[in-house]
């Protein structure tokens, strides 16, 4: 009799045991079909019809990733901007460095044509030249007056 108990008992056991596990290989088998590991393929062929339709843009990688196409976007016209701001900035650097080259050159001729009139000898020249003016060269050197205070 011992053994008939254990015999009924272990028989609930082993059909709980077997249920379980059947369940369990039931689910397994459900999640392994749900789960894939490839990527879903976009339906249709890429052509012009779908991309100026629309259709490219309601994949889901497009919508996952849309902040991102902004962000490029963004940054893309910040960098033309600032690019075409830069060779603006050079061309009028390039410009004013050109003037100011041509102003030190008129400046420099300048001084050196003052500085050739207002020569003694010059001046001198253009005395004798101009007879009816009072200035003439003086005969007697100079010398310094003293005056006591």
């Amino acid at each position: 009799m011992e053994e008939d108990k254990n015999i009924d008992v272990q028989q609930p056991v082993n059909d709980e045991a077997v249920a379980k596990e059947s369940g369990l290989k039931e689910t397994i088998q459900k999640i392994k079909e749900s789960a894939s590991e490839e990527d879903p393929r976009p339906s249709g062929q890429l052509n012009l019809r779908t991309i100026l339709g629309g259709d490219l843009l309601t994949t889901e990688l497009v919508r996952s990733q849309i902040w991102l196409f902004v962000l490029i976007v963004v940054f893309s016209i910040v960098y033309v901007a600032f690019r075409y701001q830069c060779q603006q900035d050079m061309i009028a650097i390039d410009r004013m460095e050109k003037e100011l080259k041509e102003a030190k050159y008129k400046a420099l001729s300048s001084s050196s044509m003052l500085t050739e009139k207002c020569r003694e000898t010059h001046v001198l020249e253009m005395l004798k030249l101009n007879e009816d003016s009072l200035l003439h060269q003086a005969d007697q050197p100079p010398y310094i007056i003293e005056v006591p205070e």
